[in-house]
C-alpha cells in the first residue's frame, strides 16, 4: 500500500512539475536561435550578391574624388 501511496505521489509531482513551467524552456531557446539563424543566413545571402556592386560603386567615388584633390 505505501509503495502505491508514492507511486501516486510521484506521478502527482511529477504532472504538477509539467503543468508549472515558468518562462521558456531549452527547446524554445534552440527553435529561437535556429529561426535567427535562417534568418541571418537568408540576408546574408540576399547582400552578398549586392554588395560586390556597392564596394565598387564606393571605390570608384573615392578615387574619383581623390583624382580630383591631387589637381
Amino acid at each position: 500500500m505505501k509503495l502505491i501511496a508514492k507511486m501516486h505521489l510521484a506521478a502527482a509531482r511529477a504532472a504538477a512539475a509539467i503543468k508549472n513551467k515558468k518562462g521558456q524552456n531549452t527547446v524554445e531557446y534552440l527553435f529561437m536561435l535556429g529561426v535567427i539563424v535562417v534568418v541571418v543566413m537568408l540576408v546574408g545571402g540576399l547582400i552578398k550578391g549586392f554588395m560586390p556592386d556597392l564596394f565598387n560603386n564606393i571605390k570608384e567615388k573615392i578615387l574619383g574624388q581623390a583624382n580630383t584633390i591631387g589637381q
